[in-house]
């Protein structure tokens, strides 16, 4: 973890219970770029305040869970944990899916693909791995090509949103409110 990094690190996931209901979020996604003049993808510390307020009160209605795990970083006492974003990261997805409150049976995972191909290969390995027969596939998928991996963008930028310091802070978590299934903020124990 960088030392000028956020100290709050959130994580999410958008569920859908079938894949009939994530379509029809991504065509009411996909025609939100024309009636909120929006040509960029969707991404939450990129948005205007009017852009976002429009998005959450479109998707609100949609058919899906959110699950988020927040990090508060200074909890972390693991020295790998600390020192290791690749770890780190590794981790707080684990744990955000074992944890998942039997939302994930043979789940088709997409997650946003950031970081080079190594990184992906090593994190789709790891995951199957670790969470067996919860997964069938982990693909890594660009954010601009998929409008479901904007949506969870948005979704835990406004969770994040709500942990900082900020007037607004806790804006759209609330307009998101009727989709958020669960919240963790996550504590790891102090060594002993």
């Amino acid at each position: 973890m960088s030392k000028g990094s956020d100290p709050v690190f959130a994580i999410g996931m958008v569920i859908f219970k079938s894949s009939a209901d994530a379509d029809a979020t991504r065509a009411i996604i996909e025609s939100l770029h024309s009636k909120l003049s929006h040509k960029a993808e969707f991404k939450f510390s990129k948005c205007r305040d009017e852009v976002r307020d429009g998005f959450f009160r479109s998707v609100v209605g949609c058919p899906f869970d959110v699950r988020a795990l927040v990090v508060e970083k200074k909890v972390i006492y693991s020295t790998k944990l600390r020192n290791d974003n690749d770890a780190f990261y590794n981790y707080v997805v684990k744990q955000l899916m074992q944890y998942d409150g039997g939302a994930l049976q043979d789940a088709r995972i997409r997650i946003d693909g950031s970081g080079d191909r190594e990184f992906q290969r090593a994190l789709s390995s790891y995951l199957r791995r670790e969470l067996g027969e919860k997964i069938r596939d982990v693909k890594m998928i660009e954010s601009h090509r998929d409008a479901l991996v904007q949506l969870a963008d948005m979704c835990v930028g406004a969770i994040a949103r709500s942990y900082r310091d900020r007037p607004d802070a806790a804006r759209w978590r609330i307009m998101l409110r009727p989709r958020i299934a669960n919240i963790w903020p996550f504590k790891e124990k102090a060594p002993q």
